[in-house]
């Protein structure tokens, strides 16, 4: 009895040593490494979810990694779990562009009503200017895509006329990266229908740390009365995003 007695204790603080090491699909763990997983015909699916499901982790940890749906990168919090700062991981071992390069699109859209009640995409990027590197600047459906990492200076310039009566109306724009409000606002203040004060202009200056793919789009609501409003003319509003500083590799 004594002896089953010492080799049962052996063998439960032996437990911890056996097992301080995982091994899947192999049983030759590398000694520098806790997990160790090999197969030459399968991968490995890390949590999937977009922005918004991202941002509602509660308290990310340090380096906690996920990859994004919406932006299609892997993400990993660079901060800490009450001051999360998500990071995209580039999939460029250097960047390809230079600083300088721009774009500048404007409006071609002057029927749509810009002074709705819920938040609407600004209709500015009917018309491309210029753009000094189509694979860096991509435009789609009132939006622009980034397609790698740094500083940038963006410019926002757009033309309202009032409608429709002489009710106070005062649109404001936002800027949104990845669906989440980022900056400040620009408000037109006052117009109307009434002794030449049918027209009015918002104006945002902002420069933005973004990630590769981020996505960037201008807002636009209503802050007076629901009464509409539109662009000015074709052309008379404009969007201006510049690269001003290459990412840290």
């Amino acid at each position: 009895m004594r002896h089953k007695f010492i080799f049962l204790f052996i063998n439960i603080i032996s437990i911890p040593l056996t097992y301080s090491q995982i091994g899947i699909g192999t049983v030759n763990v590398n000694s520098s490494s806790q997990l160790e997983i090999n197969s030459t015909a399968q991968g490995i699916l890390v949590p999937r979810m977009n922005t918004v499901n991202r941002n509602l982790i509660l308290q990310p940890e340090k380096g906690l990694f996920i990859y994004n749906t919406l932006t299609n990168t892997f993400n990993y919090n660079k901060g800490t779990s009450t001051i999360p700062n998500w990071v995209a991981i580039d999939n460029k071992a250097t960047s390809t562009s230079y600083i300088k390069q721009s774009a500048k699109y404007s409006n071609t859209d002057v029927t749509t009503d810009i002074n709705p009640t819920s938040a609407i995409d600004a209709p500015i990027f009917g018309n491309e200017i210029w753009n000094d590197n189509s694979s860096l600047f991509l435009s789609s459906s009132n939006s622009i895509r980034v397609a790698e990492g740094g500083r940038y200076n963006i410019n926002i310039n757009i033309s309202i006329l009032s409608t429709t009566s002489s009710a106070r109306k005062a649109p404001e724009i936002y800027i949104e990266v990845n669906g989440v409000r980022i900056g400040s606002y620009g408000s037109t203040g006052y117009m109307r229908n009434t002794n030449n004060h049918d027209r009015a202009s918002l104006h945002l200056n902002e420069v933005l740390e973004l990630q590769a793919n981020d996505i960037i789009r201008v807002k636009i609501v209503n802050s007076g009365n629901t009464n509409s409003a539109t662009l000015l003319s074709i052309g008379s509003s404009n969007f201006y995003i510049e690269k001003i500083k290459n990412p840290a590799f």
